[in-house]
């Protein structure tokens, strides 16, 4: 099922980053926004079917806001303000599924299933 999903883990505090605030962008236009659910995703795919075609994307992770809404002090700048994802969809018949693992000092990703 051609599609794009995500889902974000806390690794800071071992559960999913649930209210995280993310946009998302093709070709510097943005599609959608919102915030992860209490499972850490997106409610739904993002995109699929004719909506999700081939190009470059980013998404975008408020990710400093999300960890001063749960009480952690970060510095002023954070490390980590807003984590940005750029990626390629070169086959928008396939199921596109960006993880992000993060924690106020550091982020993880990768082609999830």
């Amino acid at each position: 099922m051609s599609q794009l999903s995500l889902h974000v883990l806390d690794t800071a505090h071992g559960c999913p980053a649930a209210a995280l605030a993310f946009r998302l962008y093709r070709d510097g236009q943005l599609l959608c926004s919102g915030h992860t659910n209490a499972d850490g995703r997106g409610d739904g795919p993002l995109l699929a079917g004719a909506d999700f075609c081939r190009g470059v994307y980013e998404l975008h992770f408020e990710v400093a806001a999300y960890f001063r809404q749960r009480g952690v002090q970060l510095p002023e700048p954070p490390f980590l303000d807003v984590v940005t994802l750029r990626f390629g969809v070169a086959d928008p018949a396939s199921r596109y599924h960006v993880p992000l693992l993060v924690s106020p000092w550091s982020y993880s990703t990768y082609r999830g299933s």
